[in-house]
């Protein structure tokens, strides 16, 4: 618990216990934001921005934070093929329910993005408007290369100083704008203390995931489930350095959805921390949403 936000344990379907952060529940009829975050991200990834929509003068609203299974304070399953977008789907679901939450606008970073999508199939109901944070319906191969070079299987530092070199080293040329407190806002939310041991915050057992998939089989065309999003506004957040959302792509976005509003963030890569400027281009882009009905 924090003064900040509510601790929400919430059961899946299958009983395994889901986390989420719950900040700002008295908000009036203001719309709901709900922070879906990366493949090995978690909830605290999103402290900041949720901090500024919920506590915003003019405006306060309710911001839900997840961790899906395997990740921060969500139990791990003993079943690793569950990390799957379906199941992580469906625990949304299962969260949203709990929470009261009918309809919301949805921040998806990276794979917060495909079950965004996913949902705009399988429950457009909820979607009010989405900010996809560097991803889209074509992921690039170089990106999801170095993604499955690095999930489970950074060094493990002794302490969190050596955490940021850590990930200066691994990342440092995608993100050249970052400053000292970003690296550490991301060490954070990659380690975290065991025993007074700092430990992986999700399950090691993600890259599972990423070595069974054949790196030479066709990519799964996403175009179908981003046209799920065409009744809704949408923000496309892309990292200048990003290696998984091209801006090829983007423009091809912009083309199919009349109402889609993209910007680069410079000095970054995939994918950009939701902090500073973009708390304040979230809060507008909700404005937005809820003025267009």
């Amino acid at each position: 618990m924090s003064d900040t936000y509510r601790d929400l344990f919430v059961s899946a379907a299958d009983g395994l216990r889901l986390y989420a952060r719950d900040y700002g529940t008295d908000t009036g009829d203001a719309l709901p934001v709900v922070c879906l975050s990366g493949l090995t991200r978690s909830s605290e990834d999103f402290h900041e921005l949720a901090l500024g929509l919920s506590h915003d003068a003019s405006r306060p609203r309710r911001i839900l934070s997840l961790d899906y299974r395997g990740r921060g304070r969500s139990d791990w399953d003993e079943n690793w093929r569950n990390y799957d977008v379906k199941v992580e789907l469906n625990d949304v679901l299962q969260v949203l329910t709990a929470a009261g939450i009918a309809r919301a606008i949805f921040v998806g970073t990276s794979r917060g993005g495909l079950i965004t999508m996913a949902m705009s199939a399988g429950r457009p109901t909820l979607i009010a408007g989405a900010v996809l944070n560097d991803i889209g319906p074509v992921l690039e191969a170089k990106g999801l290369a170095r993604i499955r070079g690095y999930v489970g299987k950074l060094p493990t530092p002794r302490t969190m100083d050596e955490a940021v070199q850590i990930l200066q080293q691994a990342s440092g040329s995608e993100f050249p704008a970052f400053t000292d407190e970003q690296w550490r806002a991301l060490a954070r939310v990659t380690w975290r203390e065991s025993d007074g041991k700092l430990v992986l915050n999700y399950d090691p057992n993600l890259m599972k995931t990423l070595e069974t998939a054949d790196p030479e089989a066709p990519l799964p065309n996403l175009w179908p489930l981003f046209e799920g999003l065409k009744p809704f506004p949408v923000l496309v957040i892309r990292g200048e350095h990003s290696d998984l959302l091209s801006s090829e792509t983007v423009q091809a976005m912009q083309e199919r959805h009349p109402r889609l509003t993209a910007i680069t963030v410079p000095g970054q890569g995939h994918a950009p921390a939701l902090d500073g400027d973009l708390v304040h281009t979230i809060k507008q882009f909700a404005s937005t949403v809820e003025a267009a009905g």
